[in-house]
């Protein structure tokens, strides 16, 4: 059983818009910080976005600042990402995960994530 799951990536032209989906399975979000990265070919994997367990708060990277909007369902279970205003270079395979290490959610630090997802991928082209 995985234990997140994205979807929701997609090809799409400049300026457009994508919702990113990351559906937990056997475990509770509502008690894990939540962050979405990206990993381009040939570049290495950046946090993008965080939600914090702790008191709710978001934060981004600056190139993604006022085009991405992080949020949480608790009812479905659900974490989301959306997307506007897209760019080329916003062009990667997204990955959300999870960890109890609130502290480490928004420093992006990939060894203190307890679970991954799969990835989606996400195109941005004319």
């Amino acid at each position: 059983q995985v234990p997140l799951v994205e979807s929701g990536g997609g090809l799409v032209q400049p300026g457009g818009s994508l919702r990113l989906s990351c559906a937990a399975s056997g475990f509770t979000l509502h008690y894990y910080s939540i962050a979405w990265f990206r990993q381009a070919p040939g570049k290495e994997r950046e946090g993008v976005s965080c939600f914090s367990s702790d008191d709710g708060s978001t934060t981004y990277a600056d190139s993604v600042k006022g085009r991405f909007t992080i949020s949480r369902d608790i009812a479905k279970n659900t974490v989301y990402l959306q997307m506007n205003s897209l760019k080329p270079e916003d062009t990667a395979v997204y990955y959300c995960a999870a960890t109890v290490d609130d502290y480490y959610c928004s420093g992006y630090v990939p060894s203190a994530f307890d679970y991954w997802g799969q990835g989606t991928q996400v195109t941005v082209s004319p």
